[in-house]
């Protein structure tokens, strides 16, 4: 038998993933020194992830990354097999069987609870079923959000909350010309809120969007950004923070919240109320959200390691609809060793690794659910990197697969009534879509069911 890795026997790969981890670590592999065939899987059948469903429509500069992906999926030795969930449609032992390699790029699917009274209320929801359901998202798309409230409450600062709270702010006419799902503009052209908070249980110092964020919540045509200037009167630890240059990013979010607290009000249909030190104890309620109940919230600590602390004073905000961002965990898929603290495969750089420690041969993670939910997109390339080059240093004590075919993985496929779509299947998909949107001046106008773009192929 050839040697793994050889024009004779490139090395096989499978990436379960396709968002930017998983185009991160296609790239990786097929542009060093090995021969190598990618397949990179996912369950829906169009590529890239999170830029297609998690980035918010209103930035269409962040989704233009994918012109990167499309160069890699021309690549020689790549395929793309999407509309297969693996753990149902192929195990993970079966995709072994076809693949000398398997790496995991399946990100951080679900939100972390609140763990508080009432959390399960009607009208209390996760931020990523709000962002999938106006992105698009097949699972999502028969969501529904009760936009007849006038407050909505958004808990977390990072920059999902703050797009949450972005696109409950704006203006129909902001939002029409984006590739915003077309049910979710309706809803929205529709929504009766008027009052949106976004609370945090530290203070602005320590909150974890980035500055074009916040500069953009100032920004909504028709929705004006309230700052407490309490908030902004930082402790002694909190300016230490701000003088070390490390963290010159958080520095500049309080500036520019500063000049959003100093800046005389405009008269606006909304309102966006940001506020700090602040953490839910309570959802009350009939059958659904009415109110919730925040505790008053004091920082100890050194600088750099400051937590928050109840006071034990609390106050009740009247509201009708919320979300909660206040991170994210990965989902355990059968045969891969999960870490259910942390979200995350067990893994040691990249490389699975059992209950022991011990690396399982074959098995590699990179992205969200290798590191846990940190970064932005470009954060994902040198960690899907690292994990590529393990992979490869791991070369000559890799056990070759019995069946080095990608015809077969389709044919076992296909023997399941599982219907693989191709790169080239995409690029039609994604043809059919962009075409929908031109008629109404939108960049694309998704397809928001697996039936229906599946449909495009037949």
């Amino acid at each position: 038998m050839s040697e793994i890795g050889t024009e004779a026997r490139p090395l096989r790969v499978a990436v379960v993933g396709s968002g930017p981890s998983g185009f991160y670590a296609a790239d990786a592999l097929l542009k060093s020194k090995t021969e190598v065939h990618v397949n990179l899987f996912d369950r829906l059948p169009c590529p890239f992830g999170l830029v297609r469903f998690g980035v918010a429509p209103d930035h269409p500069k962040i989704k233009s990354v994918t012109r990167v992906y499309e160069k890699t999926a021309a690549r020689p030795g790549f395929s793309f097999l999407g509309n297969v969930n693996v753990g149902r449609d192929i195990s993970v032992e079966e995709l072994r069987e076809f693949h000398d390699a398997v790496i995991f790029t399946v990100g951080a699917e679900t939100d972390r609870r609140l763990n508080i009274p009432g959390e399960d209320l009607a009208g209390s929801h996760t931020a990523t079923e709000f962002v999938a359901w106006y992105n698009g998202h097949p699972d999502y798309r028969d969501r529904n959000f009760d936009l007849s409230q006038r407050v909505a409450v958004v808990i977390g600062q990072g920059n999902v909350a703050a797009d949450v709270a972005r696109i409950l702010g704006k203006t129909v006419d902001e939002l029409k010309n984006t590739d915003i799902a077309a049910g979710a503009l309706q809803a929205l052209a529709e929504s009766q809120v008027e009052e949106v908070y976004m609370i945090g249980r530290r203070g602005p110092a320590q909150a974890a969007f980035t500055e074009p964020e916040i500069k953009e919540l100032g920004e909504m045509a028709d929705c004006e950004i309230d700052i407490l200037d309490a908030d902004l009167d930082l402790n002694p630890a909190s300016a230490a923070e701000l003088e070390d240059s490390a963290n010159s990013r958080n520095l500049a979010n309080v500036n520019v919240l500063r000049s959003y607290a100093a800046r005389s009000r405009r008269e606006t249909r909304r309102s966006l109320r940001v506020r700090f030190f602040q953490s839910p104890v309570e959802l009350g309620g009939d059958s659904r959200v009415e109110r919730m109940v925040l505790e008053t919230n004091e920082l100890i600590g050194d600088p750099g390691a400051q937590k928050a602390r109840g006071t034990g004073t609390r106050e009740t905000l009247a509201c009708g609809l919320v979300f909660r961002s206040v991170g994210y965990g990965g989902v355990a898929i059968p045969g891969v060793p999960f870490d259910e603290g942390r979200g995350v495969f067990r893994n040691e750089a990249g490389r699975v690794t059992d209950t022991s420690g011990d690396p399982v041969a074959g098995l590699y993670c990179s992205g969200w659910i290798k590191r846990g939910p940190s970064g932005v997109i470009g954060t994902n390339r040198p960690d899907s990197v690292e994990t590529v080059g393990n992979l490869l240093a791991d070369l000559p004590r890799l056990q070759p697969c019995p069946t080095p075919s990608t015809d077969s993985v389709l044919d076992l496929l296909c023997k399941r009534n599982v219907r693989a779509v191709s790169y080239a299947d995409w690029r039609k998909i994604d043809a059919a879509e962009v075409e929908r949107g031109s008629a109404a001046g939108k960049p694309r106008e998704k397809f928001t069911s697996v039936a229906e773009m599946l449909a495009v192929l037949t």
